[in-house]
């Protein structure tokens, strides 16, 4: 007790306790104010300051030429913009200065072109400077370079709330001709919901009767509409190019200049699809849209500790959990730069579950544009694209399609573009890895589109690029299939095959499109094998897909069969390894099972499909020729497909050539065979492999065989 009272109370046990206390405090605050007074002189004295306080207090009509201290003071202001960038504040003097032409006109473009922020931009200052384009006194000139600017720099606004306040007052430039390209792309930028209005559509077809169909005015378009469907009747294309153009921006190259000498986190326009790039740098290439944008966001800063409160929006960037994120579903703040979801988890989970049409389209939007920058309009022919960045970028762009378990459309139409162009080689696992996940082309463009660019391709490249689009080409399959049977309606026979657009095809043109692929795979694989002399890695790959195909009607519900070409099926038959020959057998068995079963349901039920007589001979010949040439040893004989002239048999000097492809003598099996007959007649010196065809011996070969894991021959012909 004594001890907390001599605590409490010091100065009645110490008075010179006090005394000291408070000679300290008035040092400390006697420091303080010299170090402030010191900075406020340094300040005063620093010429950056007095240079900004020129531009702010200057007055109107005052003279540009033979003005030495305008000269000296902007040359300055450039000066620190091209190296360290300005702040917010000088971002704010120098765009009041240019925009009130309070030294006419000569001066706004040089003071525009230095507008550099080195971290973000008040959005005040923009919304100020949208205000004096109403004065009409700034060239047309000037106010393009002025909408080039908010563009570049739209990601670096601290808020867009007074921006989209102004949204109508904004919307009224877009009956300038020279405006209209521009002001289309930053309303894309602002628009929302409630911005979409029925006089707006109305104008929009206005304009695009007087100037045509036009892109910027369709990519707006296409936005109301994904808003308000029923104010937008035009029909919008559902491929369409890019439609707000790479203007030449001279503020690029100084940001990402800035940015890097400051190490600057800020995530710059730069990275989206709406950079404005400039095509004379285009041969030292950077990639700097591949980069993918930080998920950031500028227009709430601060962490909010209780994300269930009742404010309108919360950031994504915010959010951490699926349990935060399925409480905000509807409240969420989507980033700027729309890029920056591909790069989380929690993003993509939103997309899935939300299906925000808007939100796809701007991020279809951004990635076609990154897609096309970096590897169509490349001027070094592409060789810049096997940099780390490339191979990050797709390889993101592919876990996110996996994770969607869907193309996204822009990656698509970027694919059939880039496919006439591809040497092959460049980015190859990736680019397959995209090609593979394309949704269901219709039929009569698929050949356009995939078969005429991958034929040249298969036909000019090596064996290992023949055997990876030969898997590319199998997945592509499976997708496909697994769509239908996941969208496949159970009283109708239409089916949906992409849950992100407006894609509806009939069951026959379904069934169509597959065919098609098949019969493409079925040539490329014929001729890719006389090519590589019937390699056993690429029949290993063409294979693989035939087991896919043998099984679209009882494993995916298909009601199709396509039997593979002779081109493939003798070539596997005739292998000189063991395991094609097994898997041929086990094709051929599967075959038989959704033949047997597809039949079977044609008589009992009005809804399966017909079987064409054409399929079953091709079925029943292929059965005939596998069984008689290794079970019955009658190969070579009238009917069996491969046919040769008695005269040339007798010629080859081959005894018993009509039972050179057996399971005894089968180069494939012959291994085995003699393994076999060692174990059965080890006292023998001679091998005679005929005695192993006896009655008894055959049936121990045929189980001996089934149990070195030849599964597929077994069932093909089940044992005696």
């Amino acid at each position: 007790m004594a001890a907390k009272l001599n605590v409490s109370a010091p100065s009645d046990s110490d008075p010179s306790s006090l005394i000291d206390q408070t000679a300290s405090s008035r040092s400390s605050n006697r420091s303080l104010r010299v170090a402030e007074k010191e900075r406020r002189k340094n300040e005063a004295e620093d010429p950056f300051v007095l240079a900004l306080k020129y531009f702010s207090d200057v007055k109107a009509g005052t003279p540009v030429y033979g003005n030495d201290e305008f000269e000296n003071n902007l040359v300055l202001v450039e000066r620190v913009a091209y190296s360290k960038g300005l702040s917010p504040e000088a971002i704010s003097v120098m765009l009041e200065f240019a925009m009130s032409l309070r030294m006419g006109t000569t001066p706004c473009v040089r003071v525009l072109k230095c507008l550099i922020p080195t971290t973000v931009v008040p959005q005040q200052a923009v919304v100020r400077a949208v205000v004096w384009l109403g004065v009409g006194k700034i060239p047309i000139s000037t106010q393009v370079l002025f909408i080039k600017w908010v563009l570049t720099v739209f990601d670096m606004i601290d808020a867009k709330d007074q921006l989209r306040a102004v949204y109508g007052f904004i919307f009224s430039y877009v009956t300038d001709e020279n405006l209209c390209p521009f002001i289309c792309h930053l309303l894309y930028l602002l628009t929302r919901k409630e911005s979409v209005r029925v006089f707006r559509v109305r104008k929009l077809l206005e304009l695009q009767t007087k100037l045509g169909r036009q892109p910027f005015l369709l990519h707006l378009l296409s936005l109301y509409k994904v808003f308000c469907p029923e104010l937008v009747t035009l029909s919008i294309p559902s491929r369409m190019r890019s439609g707000f153009r790479n203007h030449n921006s001279p503020w690029k190259s100084a940001l990402i200049a800035v940015q890097k000498r400051n190490g600057s986190q800020v995530a710059l326009s730069t990275s989206l699809p709406f950079t404005i790039k400039d095509k004379t740098s285009s041969r030292k290439r950077k990639h700097c849209h591949l980069e993918l944008p930080v998920l950031s966001s500028l227009v709430n800063k601060q962490a909010p500790t209780d994300l269930s409160s009742s404010r309108k929006v919360v950031p994504l960037v915010q959010l951490h959990t699926l349990t935060q994120l399925l409480e905000n579903m509807h409240r969420i703040e989507l980033p700027a730069q729309m890029g920056s979801l591909l790069g989380s988890s929690l993003a993509l989970q939103y997309l899935d579950c939300v299906q925000d049409e808007s939100a796809l389209l701007r991020l279809n939007f951004w990635l076609g544009y990154a897609l096309h920058e970096e590897f169509l309009f490349c001027g070094d022919g592409g060789g810049s694209q096997t940099s780390e960045e490339a191979l990050q970028f797709l390889d993101k762009l592919l876990s996110s399609q996996h994770f969607l378990q869907e193309a996204f459309p822009s990656s698509e139409a970027f694919l059939y573009k880039f496919l006439s162009v591809w040497d092959g080689s460049l980015l190859r696992p990736q680019i397959l890895s995209l090609l593979s996940n394309i949704p269901v082309v219709p039929s009569s463009q698929i050949g356009q589109l995939l078969f005429e660019p991958l034929m040249q391709l298969f036909f000019t490249s090596s064996l290992f690029f023949k055997c990876g689009l030969m898997e590319c080409l199998n997945n592509m399959l499976l997708k496909w299939l697994t769509w239908h049977s996941v969208y496949a309606l159970e009283d109708d026979l239409d089916i949906s095959l992409n849950s992100h657009t407006s894609i509806n095809m009939t069951l026959s043109g379904f069934k169509d499109s597959v065919m098609e692929l098949v019969r493409f795979v079925g040539r490329l694989a014929s001729v890719g094998l006389q090519l590589e002399g019937c390699h056993s890695l690429l029949l290993s790959f063409i294979l693989d897909f035939y087991e896919t195909v043998c099984d679209t009607f009882l494993k995916y519900g298909l009601p199709l069969v396509v039997m593979p070409p002779p081109g493939v099926f003798y070539p596997a038959l005739f292998s000189p390894d063991p395991v094609s020959v097994d898997r041929l057998a086990y094709i051929m068995h599967r075959y038989k099972v959704n033949l047997t079963s597809a039949k079977s349901q044609e008589k009992v039920t009005t809804q399966a499909f017909h079987i064409s007589r054409q399929t079953f001979r091709e079925f029943n010949h292929y059965v005939v020729v596998i069984v008689n040439c290794l079970w019955n040893s009658k190969m070579f004989h009238p009917g069996m497909g491969v046919q040769l002239g008695e005269e040339v048999l007798l010629k080859s000097n081959v005894p018993q050539y009509w039972a050179s492809f057996d399971l005894v003598h089968h180069p494939a099996f012959m291994s085995y065979a003699v393994d076999f007959h060692r174990r059965c007649w080890p006292e023998r010196k001679d091998m005679d492999l005929n005695s192993i065809k006896h009655s008894k011996p055959w049936s121990w070969y045929l189980e001996y065989l089934y149990s070195q894991g030849y599964d597929g021959l077994k069932q093909l012909v089940p044992g005696p």
